[in-house]
């Protein structure tokens, strides 16, 4: 994204592909009617189409299968995890109460790797993103993108005859 000074300082590019031109204008009084066909003509498909055409594709597939094959077994990891430690928290207190070193015992080792485990699963899961999905949803929102952008040009022509 470009910076800009003047008066249109912090606006967005309109070739940016995570503009959101739905979200333009939205809540300023203004009515935003969708174009209209011409007279005679075949109608035009929408933004819809193009979506619901991204979604059937086998890359959009791909992201979601990459998603859930980390989430789902991380989420499900996590949970049994937690489960587990309030369990033998209230079901083996002798056994958490044990001192490990000095005033620290399992109970407070368990706790800290909620939250270790809670660190590592983020970090894990941004590297995931990183790695593995996002150039692949990058690339499927250009195409959006471009798509979106074809389909304006070819109402603007129609409309200029």
């Amino acid at each position: 994204m470009d910076k800009h000074e003047g008066r249109d300082a912090g606006t967005i590019r309109l070739d940016d592909p995570w503009y959101d031109a739905l979200a333009v204008g939205w809540g300023e009084g203004e009515e935003a009617s969708p174009p209209r066909p011409a007279p005679g003509s075949s109608p035009a498909h929408g933004a819809s189409d193009i979506y619901l055409e991204v979604q059937r594709s086998a890359a959009f597939q791909e992201v979601r299968s990459r998603y859930r094959r980390f989430v789902v077994p991380a989420t499900a990891g996590f949970f049994l995890w937690y489960v587990a430690y309030v369990v033998a928290a209230t079901a083996a207190p002798g056994v958490m109460a044990r001192p490990v070193v000095g005033a620290v015992n399992v109970a407070m080792l368990a706790g800290l790797g909620q939250f270790l485990t809670t660190f590592l699963l983020t970090w894990a899961y941004a590297r995931h993103a990183r790695l593995r999905r996002d150039r692949a949803a990058l690339d499927l929102r250009w195409t959006v993108f471009e798509q979106e952008r074809d389909q304006e040009r070819t109402r603007a022509r129609g409309a200029g005859r």
